[in-house]
């Protein structure tokens, strides 16, 4: 799959259902200081990921893509768009903690960190603190 588009999210609706689907964190998408976005293909929603904070260390939260949508590559895509928004929004580092897809994100060149040396902006959000279990891969990313 290729030509994916990225575009804000104006409401949330459809990003909470299909995260909680994954058992994804909905606790706290609605805070400030983040930005989802809606992966679109052929005229068609095929996914959703956000990006927090507003430094130059943002987390990348909730990639998710849906049905018939994965194994394609659509999820290496959709990673590359994002990681593309957040250097444009001036970021230098995404971090990310996962239970899951530890293995796919070291593909995309992101490398294990302890969580103990995460930057305060990162180790302070709800995510980090309350959201992800202590066993979650913690990964980061030099954009």
């Amino acid at each position: 799959m290729t030509a994916l588009t990225i575009t804000p999210m104006a409401s949330l609706e459809e990003l909470v259902p299909a995260l909680a689907a994954e058992g994804l964190p909905v606790d706290d998408i609605e805070d400030d200081g983040r930005a989802f976005f809606a992966f679109h293909h052929a005229g068609q929603c095929i996914g959703f990921g956000g990006i927090e904070g507003d430094g130059r260390d943002r987390i990348l939260r909730s990639v998710v893509i849906l049905g018939a949508a994965r194994g394609r590559g659509t999820g290496c895509e959709a990673v590359t768009l994002l990681e593309s928004e957040a250097r444009r929004q001036g970021a230098a580092r995404l971090h990310l903690l996962t239970t899951t897809a530890a293995d796919f994100f070291r593909k995309l060149g992101y490398r294990d960190h302890d969580r103990e040396d995460a930057p305060e902006a990162v180790a302070s959000s709800r995510e980090f603190a309350a959201l992800c279990p202590a066993s979650a891969d913690y990964l980061v990313k030099s954009l």
